[in-house]
């Protein structure tokens, strides 16, 4: 640690027996390919990758099967080579027992892989750098699972001072990034150099719990040799939740991010040191993420850390560590902050970094509830700085705008405040119930809106093609009017005699050899003529006029 490094301390917190060493004894083991891999297309942030394969297709290891949907998501890839055996909803690692679709993949058992190429991202622009990382299906491996590519971006200064390497692990139980630290230092740190060259970050600190002697001795062993003084590691005291990002940023520079802002505004962004090791093999490697260690702790007869094919089904992993009898559920993460599975048959994913096994004597049932006396301990344990109480009464009552109000979205849901409340109340539960109906009212409005710009659309619609209708009609019935009107003036105009029809007949029958006649006989045509022909020429000239003398008392009386 650098001697003029400067610790900051954040509000509340709880220090909460640990449990750690039982699963830090032995290395990292690698998890036996299952014979089934149930790999879910959705597995981080954002919208759920479209399948780019079917049943009977044949894949290789890290070969992609699900295309990111759009720039918030991230692609997913084969655990290993095999047959695509279907494309189908499966029960997804998630306490609400819903299905999502899944690619599921009977393995070959020759753990064939595709191509694998480095990705030279100094010649690389800043957005193809990005857009690698996300077809990679890099996602943050600190339980967030937010895609890692958008994250990788400066801003609008095109720099940043720090870079944050989370590596505090301050949730009980877990160990999978304390065992990566201590066995995979040297690439944890070409990741961490890496990134820094794509944010052009000053300086990149590396925050780990004192509680982590070996992983604070084989980083700073590793980057002993390192010429990148740009490095820092720094051991942090050991208090829950000191790995939120907020807080870890807080303790490293004295940054506070305020509520509605980001940490990119105040030149400081943050990772989780899985998320740079798993930059590091993208990028210098070609491999995609396809994996991660998982610690395997609980109600087990050996704790351990094992580096898990994404798809591998719980139950397959718990039994490599000799679960007990009375064991009664498995949870994903931590006591604090891990979900109840629905069942141990759901498959580890990107955010799984840890499988707890659970039993009534290791989590016994909690107390009855009881009415919250307003003793504020809440408010004095809450790392976020709000009041957890305010947010519990007006969640509770259903009155979300006041719940709102008090920055019910700034909560980490660490469970802090649930820990130490002495009437025992679950807290945390609640205000996961309140941020879920929030975000369903407001997919509600959303598709309520929809419809209404839909309806109003067709309002007017119809009321142009009814005016288009109307205008097509009016012109259609105008010009029968004047046809009709053309029709009823011939019709009332007096009957002619038979003398005046043949008077008529004449003088149509007149014009028409005189009009034939100036035809042939054109002044340009005369000069060619004889004598005779200028003399009938003449003649017919002379009647022509004689027959217009007698034609001009019939045509006055018609007009």
């Amino acid at each position: 640690m650098n001697a003029l490094q400067r610790l900051f301390r954040f509000n509340g917190g709880v220090k909460p027996d640990y449990h750690k060493e039982p699963s830090t004894h032995l290395p990292i083991a690698v998890a036996p390919t299952p014979t089934l891999l149930v790999i879910p297309l959705h597995q981080s942030i954002g919208g759920p990758p479209r399948p780019l394969v079917k049943a009977g297709d044949g894949v290789l290891k890290g070969q992609r099967i699900g295309d990111a949907d759009g720039n918030v998501s991230s692609a997913v890839h084969a655990s290993t080579s095999g047959t695509v055996v279907a494309v189908e909803m499966r029960l997804m690692p998630h306490t609400s027992g819903l299905s999502a679709m899944c690619v599921v993949i009977e393995p070959d058992g020759r753990d064939e892989w595709v191509e694998r190429n480095p990705f030279d991202f100094r010649a690389a622009t800043p957005t193809a750098t990005r857009d690698y990382l996300r077809d990679a299906g890099v996602v943050g491996l600190g339980g967030a699972v937010f895609p890692s590519h958008l994250k990788l971006n400066a801003g609008k200064q095109g720099k940043l001072d720090t870079l944050v390497l989370n590596g505090a692990e301050c949730e009980p139980f877990i160990t999978c990034d304390d065992v990566l630290m201590r066995e995979r230092a040297d690439r944890l740190l070409k990741g961490a150099a890496i990134m820094r060259e794509m944010l052009a970050a000053s300086r990149v600190l590396i925050g780990i719990e004192d509680n982590k002697p070996e992983a604070i001795a084989a980083l700073e062993a590793a980057s002993a040799g390192n010429i990148d003084t740009t490095i820092q590691v720094v051991a942090v005291p050991t208090r829950y939740p000191a790995g939120g990002a907020k807080q870890l940023i807080r303790v490293l520079t004295g940054i506070e991010v305020p509520h509605g802002e980001r940490s990119t505004d105040y030149g400081v962004q943050c990772f989780n040191v899985g998320t740079a090791f798993a930059i590091y093999e993208a990028i210098a490697l070609g491999q995609p993420l396809i994996s991660r260690i998982v610690t395997v702790a609980g109600n087990v007869g050996q704790a351990r850390n094992y580096e898990v094919l994404f798809g591998t089904s719980m139950r397959d992993l718990v039994a490599l560590c000799a679960p007990l009898p009375d064991t009664d559920r498995v949870i994903m993460g931590g006591p604090m902050m891990g979900f109840r599975m629905p069942s141990d048959d759901v498959p580890v994913v990107k955010a799984t970094n840890c499988v707890l096994v659970g039993s009534q004597k290791l989590f016994p049932q909690p107390p009855p509830e009881m009415p919250c006396i307003r003793c504020g301990e809440c408010a004095k344990a809450c790392p976020a700085d709000l009041q957890p109480f305010e947010m519990y009464w007006f969640s509770r009552a259903r009155i979300f705008g006041k719940a709102q109000e008090y920055h019910l979205f700034d909560c980490i849901e660490c469970g802090c405040c649930a820990y130490v409340c002495p009437s025992r109340i679950p807290l945390v539960d609640y205000y996961r119930f309140a941020k879920s109906e929030i975000w369903a009212r407001e997919v509600e409005k959303d598709a309520a809106d929809l419809a209404r710009d839909r309806y109003e659309f067709r309002l007017l619609r119809e009321e142009r093609e009814k005016q288009e209708k109307a205008a097509k009609l009016a012109a259609k019935t105008a010009a029968g009017r004047e046809k009709a009107a053309a029709a009823l003036a011939e019709a009332e105009k007096p009957a002619r005699t038979p003398d005046e029809e043949a008077k008529h007949a004449l003088i149509a029958a007149a014009l028409e050899r005189a009009k034939a006649q100036k035809e042939q006989v054109h002044p340009e045509n005369t000069g060619n003529l004889t004598a005779e022909q200028r003399a009938e020429i003449v003649a017919i000239e002379a009647r022509r006029a004689e027959i217009r003398e007698q034609a001009k008392p019939h045509l006055r009386q018609d007009d």
